[in-house]
């Protein structure tokens, strides 16, 4: 399998139900980590960050 089979399979599997829930995920662990960190200082930009990254990489509205 080369690196194009591989990001070929990525591709695919973001596009899909499954991959939607992982990147949602990962995404709310990500940023509840950071919220932790940071004491919830920054929680509305973390959580705009999220929204956006989300927006750019989710299915959801597609």
């Amino acid at each position: 399998m080369g690196i194009d089979d591989i990001i070929n399979k990525a591709k695919d599997l973001l596009g899909s139900e499954q991959g939607e829930q992982i990147s949602d995920t990962v995404l709310d662990k990500a940023s509840g980590l950071a919220n932790d960190v940071t004491g919830g200082k920054f929680e509305g930009q973390i959580d705009g960050v999220r929204d956006t990254i989300d927006g750019a990489i989710g299915n959801e509205g597609k």
